[in-house]
């Protein structure tokens, strides 16, 4: 298929094809459990694993940003695209009207990963992608690790993350600089609530861009992140917490320490009392 499309991997252009066909054979067996009756993949380059969604899908749409590359999975998938079982639409999968899908399965530009993961997430449908390895074990990465991080927080808050298969460099043409990884995300409603998911996100960001400081120091240090009128409030507040959620200690501990409900414990109190309230 890549010989018959007649076009090279441009590296440059963050293009590494998935050669290696044991792998791609196995990347829909990841989603035995999801409803594949309309796949959503990113970047179909070549059409390597959009034929194995077709083998498996009801129905599938690429969205592809080289034109290129879209017109030849039009020809190559003519009779599909006849039948409606394939709908190939050109253009940045970061800004074009996303279909009405039911799983996404995608080996995503790198460059995008972060854009395009954040934008598919909250969405609520269940995917298999593939990422950069380090990226992926950050994405799954549990509190008290060296994984652990903003993008972990983030991630869990919308889904359960599992990295189910790391892929070798050589499984890619032209081979990329690190080895890859699939990973499942299966929709989830935390464990935790949270009144105000953009102030908690951006919390949780703020409080990462000092994970060597103590909390109590991460909090006063990022107003201008967090957008907090009051810190010294919130940290007044924190200071006699709800032993069950948050214990006597947080303010001492770091962020890479500070589990998702505790951030998110975290963050009602720092939006109760750091904005205007109590």
């Amino acid at each position: 298929m890549i010989r018959r499309a007649g076009v090279r991997a441009d590296p440059n252009r963050d293009q590494h094809f998935l050669v290696d066909d044991r792998v791609v054979d196995r990347i829909p067996e990841y989603g035995t459990e999801m409803d594949f009756s309309h796949v959503l993949e990113i970047g179909g380059g070549p059409g390597v694993l959009t034929d194995r969604l077709l083998a498996v899908a009801d129905r599938v749409t690429v969205i592809e940003r080289d034109p290129k590359f879209a017109d030849f999975l039009r020809r190559e998938f003519a009779d599909d695209c006849e039948d409606g079982r394939l709908t190939v639409a050109e253009g940045d999968a970061l800004s074009v009207e996303l279909p009405d899908f039911t799983a996404c399965v995608a080996n995503l530009p790198y460059g995008i990963s972060s854009e395009i993961t954040f934008r598919l997430l909250p969405l609520g449908n269940p995917m298999l992608l593939m990422f950069q390895r380090e990226f992926a074990e950050r994405m799954a990465g549990e509190a008290g690790t060296d994984d652990y991080g903003r993008l972990s927080v983030t991630a869990q808050h919308y889904a359960d993350i599992e990295v189910v298969e790391i892929v070798p460099r050589e499984a890619f043409s032209p081979a990329p600089e690190v080895s890859s990884a699939i990973v499942r995300t299966t929709p989830r409603t935390p464990d935790y609530e949270v009144d105000n998911e953009a102030f908690f996100l951006d919390f949780v960001k703020a409080v990462f861009t000092q994970r060597r400081k103590t909390i109590r120091n991460a909090i006063r240090n990022t107003v201008h992140i967090s957008g907090l009128d009051d810190a010294d409030a919130v940290v007044d507040a924190l200071e006699t917490p709800d032993p069950d959620v948050l214990g006597e200690d947080i303010l001492r501990k770091r962020a890479g320490n500070v589990t998702p409900a505790q951030f998110a414990a975290m963050a009602g109190v720092a939006d109760e009392y750091g904005r205007g309230g109590g």
